[in-house]
């Protein structure tokens, strides 16, 4: 299944002393908002980490159909319908669903039996 580039989405109380600590391990801007409380964060080893503040309940983890780690698109990608159809088809209740006839930008969510969100979430 291929699920796209993967990252951690940390829901952070206060987004610049969050950035300040994950700046300390390597990270740095890659794209987000600050002033909008929403940020993404990569190190030179591509790991890739999205601050939000007061956006996403709970840590989440996050794949992106159709991007490698630098957010450029990966040809021959599975679109994330695609993807819906195949876990539903293995039993897995989806929290979120996308319009199964639609194009583009869309995300689904799937919650692990511990609690926690996987958010596969298409941007182009």
């Amino acid at each position: 299944m291929q699920l796209g580039v993967f990252s951690l989405s940390l829901n952070v109380k206060d987004i610049k002393a969050s950035r300040e600590f994950y700046a300390k391990f390597g990270f740095k801007d890659f794209g987000g908002n600050i002033e909008q409380n929403w940020l993404i964060m990569k190190n030179d080893g591509e790991q890739i980490i999205g601050l939000f503040q007061g956006m996403i309940e709970k840590n989440t983890l996050t794949f992106n159909p159709g991007w490698d780690s630098n957010a450029q698109t990966v040809p021959g990608y599975t679109d994330v319908r695609q993807l819906q159809r195949q876990l539903e088809e293995q039993g897995v209740v989806l929290a979120a669903r996308t319009d199964e006839a639609g194009s583009g930008p869309a995300y689904i969510i799937a919650v692990d039996p511990d609690g926690n969100p996987i958010l596969i979430d298409q941007h182009i």
